[in-house]
């Protein structure tokens, strides 16, 4: 058995899935909350301005849009976005890779920035063990929005990875990751895996003997 640790975003989804699963569901139930948009405007601004981390970003992003919603709508949103998801937003290598550390019967954890409202989810269909992800807070079954647990990105992605590691001590370890922030936690393992880096992501990957590979 080894330890294979997947990222989301561009890695196995084919775009970043926050923003389309947030306003799909503000578009199709919640049309009247666009303008609440606005208000994610100040947060914004202090993110280019260095003020406001990416977490409180999303926080306010996620409180603006979908602040108040009822779990149960949401859970039957997740459904449907997950299928619109399997049938057009993944990509195939990356499907393949997962049933090769599947039939391993390798230990797979989904490891994201992404939230908790779906990420779980993924993972489940996906044939996942677990998933690691942006916690939320809820108030009673109406969501909140605040974020729970730290970013999962960059350096968390790190302490993650570590933390996964003790968890399972002597076990190889797999990890995949898209982005120039996964390289710091692709570094750690036996296989690191670079899925479409930018040119400069792959310039840095290569000088650590990270495998670069383009996935469609």
């Amino acid at each position: 058995m080894r330890l294979a640790v997947f990222d989301l975003d561009g890695t196995i989804t084919r775009r970043d899935t926050l923003t389309p699963y947030v306003l799909g569901y503000v578009l199709r139930r919640r049309l009247w909350r666009l303008p609440a948009l606005l208000f994610v405007l100040p947060a914004a601004l202090g993110h280019a301005v260095g003020l406001v981390d990416r977490g409180g970003l999303k926080s306010a992003f996620i409180r603006a849009t979908l602040g108040g919603c009822r779990r149960k709508d949401l859970e039957r949103w997740t459904a449907t976005f997950i299928e619109r998801l399997e049938s057009r937003g993944l990509f195939r290598q990356a499907l393949e890779a997962i049933q090769v550390h599947v039939r391993a019967g390798d230990h797979l954890v989904l490891l994201s920035a992404s939230t908790d409202l779906y990420v779980p989810a993924i993972a489940q269909a996906l044939g996942f063990q677990e998933a690691l992800c942006t916690g939320l807070r809820w108030k009673g079954e109406r969501l909140g929005g605040a974020l729970v647990t730290p970013n999962r990105r960059g350096e968390e992605k790190v302490r993650c990875v570590v933390a996964l590691r003790e968890r399972f001590p002597g076990v190889q370890s797999a990890a995949y990751g898209n982005a120039a922030s996964d390289i710091p936690h692709l570094k750690l393992v036996e296989q690191g895996v670079l899925v479409n880096g930018s040119r400069r992501a792959r310039r840095v990957a290569a000088r650590l003997g990270i495998t670069c590979v383009e996935w469609r």
